[in-house]
């Protein structure tokens, strides 16, 4: 699965260190805990944990359990933050305190209302306010698990602090809003050299920038041609890169997803092409995703959705939960039992006697826990 790491620094826009990835045997992100060990007391590593809205509290139920079945040295700071009102602010900040302490988080998706009285997204909210400015997403086909495309494998890396979601807009005159996409050159290039270090790490051969440069000259155009001056300092080194439109990227990605392999693109397109990225190989509950920054890391499922639709109703799959806490565990270098975990995950799926209805069968949360149980 795969490994991220702090890279050793070099001159940046924002003269930042630069996290790249690494590819371990197993396959899904480790963020290197050299720089950002977090919190640990007599061996045990405290995280922050934030369930979430919808099935959150279901699946971060699941992943408690198993880590408890195996022995893991997590001692949880619970925080259940609730997006549904403006009520729980104050939970909020309380919750974002025990994020900068501890420097880790796992989290479920909090809800964000789309009325214009309700607040502004949480979740936006804690990854612009800790700078984990950089999402990754793996989308990559199970063993076991069948779907149109087989052998998809590609990585979505997202911008997560500025574009649309900047959250500056105003109504300039009764009917007529003008909402403000932020870009800069700092920040495009911070998550350019990211993509290619991430490839690199891991082995890729190519990098494609996802925009819309041709309509957009301005503001997509510096991220654009801020990707395409980075990319030449990878030439010598046999990355690949190209660009591609964000509505023909949606339409190659649903006709030939093996033409990708790692993707970098500005913040709304990474919302769009992850939602896509996960019917690929086989919905939300299955892809993990988490996001990192210089000092801090939060883990969460890689399609952000809360499925208030099921909540409460045990049915849920806890798949892209379970695997995003093992990349955790690897961020926090517990290796071992993050491939533990992850195998029996994987082991479970590949049997396919066991699975949650979004997979085509009738188990339960609490089966498909039990099952990843018992393979431990």
């Amino acid at each position: 699965m795969l490994r991220s790491a702090l890279a050793s620094a070099r001159p940046s826009a924002l003269k930042q260190t630069r996290l790249s990835s690494t590819l371990s045997s197993s396959a899904f992100p480790r963020i290197s805990a050299i720089d950002r060990p977090g919190t640990k007391y007599g061996g045990t590593h405290t995280v922050t944990l934030i369930p979430g809205d919808g099935v959150g509290a279901e699946i971060t139920e699941s992943v408690k359990e198993i880590f408890n079945s195996a022995n893991a040295p997590i001692e949880w700071e619970q925080y259940d933050v609730s997006g549904v009102s403006s009520s729980g602010e104050a939970l909020f900040k309380q919750a974002m305190d025990s994020l900068k302490r501890n420097k880790v988080g796992l989290k479920g998706i909090l809800f964000t209302p789309i009325s214009q009285s309700g607040h502004i997204s949480w979740n936006v909210a804690m990854r612009q306010q800790l700078d984990i400015y950089a999402s990754v997403v793996l989308c990559k086909s199970l063993p076991g698990f069948p779907t149109r495309h087989p052998n998809v494998d590609f990585a979505i890396i997202r911008e997560n602090t500025e574009g649309e979601y900047s959250g500056l807009e105003h109504q300039s005159y009764p009917g007529v809003v003008e909402n403000l996409k932020i870009s800069t050159r700092a920040k495009a290039e911070r998550i350019s050299r990211f993509a290619f270090d991430f490839a690199l790490k891991n082995g890729r051969k190519k990098v494609t920038c996802v925009h819309k440069a041709n309509i957009m000259k301005l503001g997509d155009g510096l991220f654009l041609n801020t990707f395409r001056r980075v990319a030449e300092d990878y030439k010598s080194m046999g990355i690949e890169f190209n660009d591609m439109i964000v509505d023909n990227t949606s339409m190659q990605l649903v006709a030939r997803p093996g033409q990708f392999d790692v993707m970098v693109m500005p913040n709304l397109y990474g919302a769009i092409v992850s939602n896509i990225g996960a019917a690929l190989v086989g919905g939300p509950g299955v892809v993990p995703g988490c996001n990192v920054g210089r000092e801090y890391a939060l883990f969460e499922p890689g399609c952000r959705h809360v499925a208030s639709d099921i909540q409460g109703t045990n049915t849920a799959n806890p798949t892209a939960m379970i695997l995003s806490a093992t990349m955790m565990l690897r961020h926090l270098g517990l290796d071992d039992l993050a491939n533990k975990i992850a195998s029996a995950t994987f082991n479970v799926i590949k049997e396919g006697k066991v699975r949650t209805a979004d997979m085509g069968g009738s188990s339960t949360t609490s089966d498909f826990t039990g099952a990843v149980i018992k393979k431990l």
